[in-house]
């Protein structure tokens, strides 16, 4: 018989999340479901870790990432792997990537056991870099894929282009490209738009530029957009999601597509996006008139 399993990836820097793991471990061993966790965290957790590859007998059902973002982000790359759905718990600050907070943990692994959930998936951007006609590097991001100045004493000068025609050069601190999802994250700091997730767009957004025409903007998912180096300024450094990362030469040439696999999200309600947003961005939404739209 084939035993359901699920794997915790869990920021265990913070105390409430042995609380709520043990919670969660309680409550699907009552149903006969095994709750694993990452090489280095299962010790302080009490679960038995996941080294991988997958057991047929005791596949990974889904993701369970206990933190903030930055742990959901790390529990994504788990889930793309195993092509599983990602179920975050928000034990961090604004959590915008969490499906629930805190208090709705029981609801959330009720959810779990008896399967009463649905999955959505959401865009990611693949990466390529290109230097003297080689493949430097590849890469891929849920949120962003940026590309940045590795010296604080120098800007960095790149060209940036769209299905191979030129937009803009640019002197700058760097260029991001992000997904939809991506848009309330380092894209938003840096002042581009906020993009509702249904939507199929790339975003590119200059840091800091140099230059009259600085805004972000919003491509087709089918286009290619390419970020050039100037070959006679310094190195540059590629980041994905703000977790992994290298350095690039000058002159190289940096692509970024649409993925050609998604991320997995577990939905338990239907709160529209809108709310989401709302909520976590404490927005007003009285009008002068006090009437709420």
């Amino acid at each position: 018989m084939t035993e359901r399993t699920v794997l915790l990836v869990a920021h265990t820097g913070r105390a409430d999340v042995y609380d709520t793991a043990a919670l969660a471990r309680e409550k699907l061993a009552a149903a006969g479901i095994a709750l694993k966790a990452l090489p280095g965290e299962g010790d302080g957790l009490g679960l038995e870790c996941f080294d991988g590859p997958p057991d047929p007998d005791h596949p990974i059902e889904l993701v369970l990432a206990m933190g903030g973002d930055g742990t959901i982000l790390r529990a994504a790359e788990q889930a793309r792997l195993l092509d599983v759905p990602v179920l975050g718990i928000n034990l961090g600050r604004v959590g915008f990537l969490a499906e629930v907070d805190l208090a709705h943990v029981d609801d959330a692994v009720t959810a779990i056991v008896d399967r009463q959930y649905r999955i959505t998936e959401r865009m990611t951007v693949d990466l390529e870099v290109e230097h003297e006609g080689r493949i430097v590097g590849t890469g891929w991001a849920w949120n962003e894929i940026s590309v940045e100045k590795s010296s604080r004493e120098r800007i960095l000068d790149v060209v940036v282009e769209v299905d191979g025609h030129g937009v803009s050069a640019y002197g700058c601190d760097g260029v991001l490209c992000a997904t939809p999802t991506g848009s309330t994250a380092y894209a938003f700091s840096a002042g581009g738009p906020v993009v509702w997730p249904g939507v199929d767009a790339l975003l590119v957004t200059p840091l800091n530029a140099h230059a009259l025409f600085a805004r972000s903007l919003v491509v087709g998912p089918a286009a290619t957009v390419s970020v050039h180096i100037d070959p006679d300024g310094p190195t540059a450094v590629v980041t994905c999601d703000g977790r992994r990362g290298f350095d690039i030469p000058p002159g190289a040439r940096v692509f970024v597509r649409k993925g050609h696999q998604p991320v997995r999200m577990v939905r338990l309600g239907d709160q529209v996006f809108t709310d989401r947003l709302v909520r976590k961005f404490a927005l007003p939404v009285h009008g002068w008139r006090q009437q709420r739209h």
